[in-house]
């Protein structure tokens, strides 16, 4: 038998097309199980569409504070690296306050304040912090803005709880600024106790060694020292060549002479103090002033190093009763939450469309089934029922 070109394919497409119109009269023999099917799915999803409560969702924004905010305050009091401790408060970033958002004890403030135990028809507290913690998405953005979202059935009370959180949320972040600023206060107070302390210490310290070596001003003093012994070592020589002239015309017994040579005396017993270890009138020794100036450098930088602490510390316990005065929230509001007009949830007509198309799909699948048992033979078929008594025998 000769095939002839052409004749496979034209056997394969009426192959296919015998397959689809077999498809199609099963579709259409069973159109009313797929009907009754998908109809029954649309109604039941209906009913349970229109059994589920509306859910609503209320959203506050808040601004955290931002980072320049105690800069003026800082420049004000001019307290420069020190004054960060006390103008920071909680800080700039807005993780800490989802967290404090999120936290058991100001969950359970909001909980106690609208007694949503009784309206969750909870029995514990965990119980109705837990649904409360479900109900609940903070987020912030980019911007640094965070949003407080509540969701609730009720409109009114979702945009209430919202406003409740921001509420709390100040409260909380003004009552640990609050502890923040009094520890911080504490601390300093008794810091600057030690340093007025240190500072009346290296004061005394100073005035005794002054007093010591009777130094007013340490380089002005060891100037006058020089300029004196160069001033006596010229008048002693000047006085030594008199004496010379006097001795060649007088003898020793001489008023002139004797007098001369008292003058010669005195000059060398003063040139010999200044040079030596002490020195009259408060004017340091020659000899003394390298050791003596060193020591006096040293006792003067202890007292301006305990001058500038006492004074920065004066200024940051300034900055921190300042802080603690302060019975304000740093955080800003935005938004306040307003009750919703339209709910998120349950979208019953997606439920219904959802439910009805996959009831379509199955009842398709389940009736090419029932088409494909029913063209079995007989044997095909006691092999399945005695797998069903199988399947439901639990002996």
């Amino acid at each position: 038998m000769v095939k002839r070109e052409g004749e496979g394919d034209v056997e394969t497409v009426d192959q296919r097309g015998i397959n689809l119109l077999e498809l199609l009269h099963v579709l259409a023999k069973r159109k009313l199980t797929i009907i009754k099917i998908s109809f029954g799915a649309a109604v039941v999803s209906a009913v349970y569409a229109l059994t589920l409560p509306n859910v609503y969702s209320a959203t506050a924004k808040v601004l955290p504070p931002q980072k320049e905010s105690g800069a003026g305050l800082s420049a004000l009091l001019g307290a420069g690296g020190l004054a960060g401790l006390a103008a920071g408060g909680l800080g700039s970033g807005s993780d800490v306050y989802l967290g404090i958002l999120k936290s058991r004890s100001l969950e359970d403030a909001v909980a106690q304040r609208l007694d949503l135990a009784k309206v969750y028809e909870t029995k514990t507290a965990e119980a109705t912090r837990l649904r409360l913690d479900n109900a609940l998405n903070v987020r912030a953005g980019k911007d640094g803005i965070i949003n407080i979202t509540v969701e609730d059935r009720d409109s009114k009370r979702s945009a209430q709880l919202a406003n409740i959180f921001v509420d709390e949320l100040m409260r909380t972040t003004v009552r640990l600024n609050l502890t923040k600023a009094g520890t911080e206060r504490l601390f300093l107070e008794k810091r600057l106790d030690v340093v007025r302390k240190d500072l009346k210490a290296a004061e005394d310290d100073l005035k005794s060694f002054s007093q010591r070596n009777r130094i007013v001003q340490m380089e002005s003093q060891a100037k006058a020292s020089i300029e004196g012994i160069t001033r006596m070592k010229g008048e002693l020589s000047r006085k030594e060549v008199q004496l010379a002239v006097l001795l060649r015309q007088q003898t020793e017994q001489s008023p002139d002479v004797q007098s001369v040579r008292a003058a010669i005396n005195r000059l060398r017993a003063e040139l010999a103090t200044l040079t030596g270890d002490s020195s009259p009138d408060g004017i340091p020794s020659v000899s003394n002033v390298p050791g003596v100036g060193l020591e006096y450098a040293r006792k003067m930088r202890e007292m301006k190093t305990q001058e500038l602490l006492f004074e920065q510390l004066t200024k940051q316990y300034e900055m921190a009763k300042l802080s603690e005065a302060k019975d304000s929230s740093s955080l800003q509001v935005l938004d306040e939450a307003v009750p919703p007009v339209r709910k998120i949830r349950p979208l019953r007509t997606n439920i219904v469309f959802l439910s009805t198309v996959s009831a379509f799909f199955l009842s398709v699948f389940l009736v090419f089934c029932l088409e494909y048992y029913e063209q079995l033979p007989e044997e095909r078929k006691n092999v399945f029922r005695n797998l069903k008594k199988q399947a439901l025998s639990f002996k």
